[in-house]
C-alpha cells in the first residue's frame, strides 16, 4: 500500500492463507479491488498477505468458498494500538493520577520563610498572608503575584520600610526591613516655647518654665508662650521648658464641587475564565462563553507552574470580568454645599497636626456657577501651637531687666 501512515491510523491486519487455491484466492481479491500488500509465499500451499483493518469483511465474503484455511494472526496500527492501552487503562489511569498528584503537591505553599522580622513583626505578617489565602497547605497560583503581595503588606502593616517576595519552588521567601523609631532628641541646653503662629490662647499645660502668657490672649508668631528662665529676677535659672499650649488659629479654603457628576460602578455580576498557556498557546480550561457586559473590567492573573520544584514553560491564568454601569448622580444646591464642606473639611484635617481639632467653621463666599458649586470658607481650630526656642545671650540680659517681655495687645479693626 502506497500511504503507509493511513495504513497505520486505519489499522493492518495480517493475513494467512493455507490450502489448495491459495493463489486462485489472491487473485479473486486483487480482482475485486480489495487492497492487500507484502505478499508473501510460505511453503507450498501457504500465503502471507497485509490489508487493511477496514476491508476485512470483504476479505472474508471472497474467502466463503475457499477451502482451505483463513487466519487472522496479527494486527497492527492506532485501532490495536488503542485496544492494548484500553486493556492497561488501569495502569494509565494509576500514572496519570500519580503526576496529577506530584504536579498539586508541587504547587501547594509548604513553606513560609520570613526573615529580618522581630517575633512580634514575624506575627503580624503571617497573620496578614493567611488573610490574602498565603499559609501552608494552600496553592501557590491562587496566591496573588510577588509585587502584589509586596505592596500590599506594605500599605497593610505599618513599621515595614521594604520587604522582599520571592517564590521558589514551594516556598514564600520573605526578606523584611522594619523602621526604625527615630531616637528622641535630647535637650541641648535650656529652652523656651513661643508661639508658631498668631493665635488666641484657649488652655496651658506646663511642665516645666513659667507661663508668659493668659487664657484669651492674642499672640503673635515668635512671641513667648513658656519661658524657660524661673526664680526671681536676682537668682534665675535656666530650665528646658515644656508644655503645651492649645490655642485657637485660623484656616481659609476654598473647594468646589460639580452639582452633577457620572461616573462607572460595577454591579456585582462577574464571570471568570481558566486556562494554560504555554507561550503563545492557549488552553481554556473553564469558563468557555464570552460574557455578555457591555461595559466591564477585567483582572487578570498569571501564575507559574512548577514540578518537583521545576519551574516549567506552563502558566495557570485566571481571568475576571466584573460589569460595570455608567451612573450619574445629582445633588441640590444646598446638598451639593454640604458635600463641598466635607471635602475642605477632609482636606484641612488631612493637614492639621496630631489632636488639632475643627472646632468651627463658616462660609464667607458662596457662588453657583456653570454647574458647581464654590466656597470660601474659614475654619477655627484648636491646636498645640508651642514650638522649641533655644535660650541665647540677649535672652538672658533681658530676663535681668525685665521677667517677662509680653508683645502689646492687638489692636482693635
Amino acid at each position: 500500500m502506497n500511504n503507509q501512515w493511513l495504513a497505520f491510523f486505519q489499522g493492518i491486519i495480517f493475513v494467512k492463507v493455507q490450502g489448495q487455491g491459495a493463489e486462485r484466492l489472491i487473485n479473486r481479491l486483487l480482482r475485486s479491488g480489495i487492497p492487500i500488500w507484502n505478499v508473501s509465499k510460505q511453503g507450498e500451499q501457504a500465503i502471507l498477505f497485509s490489508c487493511s483493518l477496514q476491508h476485512i469483511h470483504k476479505v472474508r465474503r471472497a474467502a466463503r468458498t475457499f477451502e482451505g484455511d483463513l487466519h487472522f494472526y496479527r494486527g497492527e496500527g492506532f485501532p490495536f494500538l488503542l485496544k492494548r492501552l484500553w486493556r492497561s487503562s488501569g495502569f494509565l489511569v494509576g500514572a496519570a493520577a500519580f503526576l496529577v498528584v506530584v504536579l498539586l503537591l508541587s504547587n501547594i505553599v509548604w513553606r513560609i520563610d520570613i526573615g529580618g522580622a522581630s517575633p512580634k513583626m514575624e506575627h503580624q505578617i503571617r497573620k496578614e498572608l493567611a488573610g490574602m489565602g498565603i499559609e501552608k497547605g494552600k496553592f501557590i497560583f491562587s496566591a496573588d503575584d510577588p509585587e502584589t503581595v509586596q505592596h500590599k503588606l506594605l500599605n497593610r502593616i505599618e513599621g515595614l520600610t521594604w520587604v522582599g517576595v520571592e517564590v521558589r519552588g514551594s516556598t514564600f521567601h520573605f526578606r523584611v526591613v522594619e523602621k526604625t523609631a527615630p531616637k528622641e532628641k535630647k535637650v541641648k541646653g535650656p529652652r523656651h516655647l513661643v508661639a508658631a503662629k498668631e493665635a488666641v490662647i484657649a488652655k496651658l499645660f506646663v511642665k516645666k518654665g513659667q507661663a508668659a502668657v493668659k487664657r484669651d490672649q492674642f499672640v503673635h508668631k515668635g512671641q513667648l508662650l513658656v519661658s524657660g528662665f524661673i526664680g526671681t529676677e536676682d537668682r534665675l535659672k535656666e530650665v528646658a521648658a515644656d508644655g503645651e499650649v492649645w490655642a485657637e488659629t485660623w484656616y481659609k479654603a476654598k473647594v468646589e464641587m460639580p452639582v452633577s457628576t457620572e461616573f462607572q460602578v460595577l454591579t456585582g455580576r462577574q464571570m471568570k475564565k481558566h486556562r494554560l498557556e504555554a507561550g503563545s498557546f492557549k488552553l481554556p480550561v473553564w469558563g468557555f462563553k464570552n460574557h455578555s457586559f457591555a461595559d466591564y473590567k477585567k483582572d487578570e492573573q498569571l501564575h507559574s507552574i512548577s514540578f518537583l520544584g521545576m519551574k516549567l514553560p506552563v502558566s495557570y491564568a485566571e481571568t475576571t470580568y466584573y460589569e460595570s454601569k455608567q451612573t450619574s448622580r445629582s445633588y441640590t444646591e444646598k446638598e451639593a454645599e454640604l458635600r463641598a464642606l466635607d471635602i475642605a473639611r477632609g482636606d484641612l484635617e488631612a493637614k492639621l497636626p496630631e489632636k488639632a481639632e475643627i472646632r468651627g467653621e463658616k462660609i464667607l463666599q458662596r457662588q453657583f456657577t456653570n454647574g458647581k458649586v464654590k466656597l470660601s470658607i474659614h475654619f477655627q481650630v484648636l491646636e498645640n501651637i508651642a514650638v522649641e526656642k533655644p535660650i541665647t545671650q540677649g535672652d538672658k540680659k533681658n530676663a535681668r531687666r525685665k521677667k517677662h517681655n509680653e508683645y502689646p495687645a492687638r489692636k482693635s479693626e
